[in-house]
């Protein structure tokens, strides 16, 4: 248990999407830790509700909320606000992989939509929302999931890059806006994680998932976690990031800085 100088979160309240699994999970359960109280929106309603139920109804409470529906969004954010009093902390987490096809020729239409629906129009949603109670606050983080196809397209298909380039423009375009009302704006973009989402749309057990992310990955010695993110987030969100506004802060062991050619580098003789 973090004593209450250790708590970095103490007072805020933060809403997350995307919340009830994965990433989302990770970072409502580390936020109550550091004594935020959190309002988590999915889809997933069963698993949203059992962790609201784990974490306590004191600190966590719950919202369907469909990030393609505005007044879904829209809604969640009232939420939030008529529990709490305010909201410190957006977390547009939320998003799909989609179709797992690499091959532009043989992607669909249908879910290039869907996947820039969610995971784009979403955070846009969730970014205009947010901005519609921070700004009379004068004060407030938003933070967006990105990825590591917001910088590089090697290994996800074109739908899943396009949306997260995208995302990674909303978050600059956001963050030059609302920086004037200190509304801080900034994504974390993590390299390939085994999330439930991740390993159904990849069609791969959480393991085989993990073991294969971490074969093409740069930084050996340590396998990225949901965990990981989650702390990234905490720091974005905390008034340790006070100043920072803009970033988008990869959580990839160093993946985006190499180039096709890192093999060469690679010793067979250690």
């Amino acid at each position: 248990m973090l004593t209450s100088a250790a708590r970095r979160l103490e007072g805020k309240v933060a809403l997350i999407t995307g919340g009830a699994s994965g990433i989302g999970e990770a970072t409502a359960k580390l936020f109550t830790r550091h004594g935020a109280r959190v309002m988590i929106a999915d889809v997933q309603d069963d698993k949203g509700r059992a962790l609201c139920e784990s974490l306590g109804s004191s600190v966590a409470s719950y919202v369907h909320c469909d990030m393609t529906d505005e007044s879904h969004v829209r809604d969640a954010v009232d939420a939030a606000v008529s529990r709490h009093g305010k909201l410190d902390i957006m977390f547009n987490n939320a998003g799909i992989i989609g179709s797992p096809c690499m091959q532009i020729l043989k992607s669909e239409k249908a879910d290039f939509e869907r996947v820039v629906g969610i995971n784009l129009v979403g955070s846009y949603l969730g970014t205009k929302h947010a901005a519609r109670v921070m700004i009379p606050a004068r004060r407030g983080s938003i933070v967006m999931t990105a990825s590591v196809a917001s910088v590089d397209p090697a290994m996800t298909p074109v739908a899943y890059t396009c949306s997260k380039h995208a995302v990674l423009g909303l978050m600059r375009s956001a963050a030059v806006e609302l920086g004037q009302f200190g509304v801080r704006v900034n994504c974390v973009s993590p390299y390939a994680l085994a999330t439930p989402l991740a390993a159904t749309a990849f069609g791969m057990g959480g393991e085989e998932l993990e073991d294969f992310m971490h074969e093409h990955a740069i930084l050996k010695g340590v396998r990225l976690k949901a965990e990981d993110i989650a702390e990234a987030v905490l720091f974005l969100g905390s008034e340790e990031a006070k100043y920072v506004s803009g970033l988008n802060l990869l959580v990839d062991g160093g993946f985006t800085t190499a180039n096709p050619s890192h093999g060469l580098f690679k010793y067979s003789d250690v």
